[in-house]
């Protein structure tokens, strides 16, 4: 059995786990249950191995030392990981087992450590962070769905931030994700990153070893909310500050299709249009944003997703 997280966090004292980590502060005692995010306490893991999806200065030669947790604090009603994000389909992983794996990614030569919608377990994993002594950057990957103060807990043990910024605009927040409040809340959580890392760095073979990488995916017909985005990186931090990657790969994944997810956001049944990509592409490229990438049209496809089978959880 898995060591119980939170242990002294509570406000109602050992034995129990009340979570009000992140911006949902659902209350659930996860000791006894599940919360919004969708796990109780403990570790679930769907995935650990050299990750070669992410972007050319995270993924490198070598690959990103990528951890999949389970578990979700939005309810992204598109998500591609949505066999594990509503807490499913994962495997129990101990404190002790979670340091072996981070340590195993490190020996077989991944350029970081990349913790992949860690959120939900921020302060457990700070602890193992400042534990386990690890010689390679730590990629916090996450929705950027946050608190400032969780967030706190984590300066000095993570150096690369790789959030999402979803949305900017309120409406398609609440209409996809559940979410009405999570551009402030990202918002605020992102400037939170960048004052931790400050400007990003690169070595000498262009590997981001610290600051804040940003990312956003194009959704179909949600043009005005992707510059509003562009809008927010480009007035928030001093120039050149912080990368930015502007994702096309929005697909209508098959799964939630079959399952009648997607029927009531017909918008979403299509990729996005070569006009909405020139659209977004024009608009950045005439910002002051220098730094990062774009992803090609073309990129739109379900293979970009690993499987979420356990590989390289119980092999040291």
């Amino acid at each position: 059995m898995n060591e119980p997280l939170y242990d002294g966090l509570s406000d109602t004292g050992p034995g129990s786990a009340i979570c009000v980590q992140c911006p949902r502060r659902c209350g659930a005692d996860r000791l006894k249950t599940t919360g919004f995010c969708g796990v109780s306490a403990g570790f679930q893991l769907a995935r650990a191995a050299p990750h070669f999806g992410e972007e050319p200065c995270i993924s490198g030669t070598n690959g990103s030392g990528a951890v999949f947790f389970c578990g979700c604090n939005l309810r992204c009603v598109f998500c591609q990981n949505h066999e594990i994000s509503r807490g499913k389909n994962g495997f129990s992983v101990s404190r002790e087992e979670l340091k072996k794996i981070l340590l195993r990614l490190q020996d077989e030569g991944v350029h970081n450590i990349n913790l992949v919608t860690p959120s939900h377990y921020s302060h457990e994993l700070a602890r193992i962070l400042r534990e386990v002594k690890l010689s390679v950057p730590v990629v916090w990957n996450s929705s950027a769905y946050e608190t400032v103060e969780q967030l706190k807990e984590l300066e000095g043990l993570v150096q690369i931030y790789l959030p999402d910024m979803k949305y900017a605009l309120p409406d398609p927040a609440r209409r996809y994700s559940a979410a009405a409040d999570y551009p402030e809340a990202a918002a605020a959580a992102i400037r939170e990153m960048f004052r931790q890392t400050g400007p990003f760095q690169t070595d000498e073979n262009g590997l981001l070893k610290s600051g804040v990488l940003i990312r956003h995916l194009i959704l179909p017909g949600q043009i005005e909310n992707t510059l509003r985005v562009i809008d927010f990186v480009e007035d928030s931090f001093p120039k050149d500050a912080v990368m930015f990657s502007l994702l096309s790969q929005y697909t209508p994944i098959e799964a939630l299709a079959r399952a009648g997810a997607l029927d009531p956001f017909p918008e979403l049944s299509r990729r996005i249009s070569p006009e909405e990509y020139a659209r977004v592409s024009d608009y950045l490229f005439f910002s002051s944003l220098e730094s990062g990438y774009v992803q090609e049209l073309s990129s739109a496809e379900e293979s970009f997703i690993p499987a979420f089978d356990g590989w390289g959880l119980f092999t040291y």
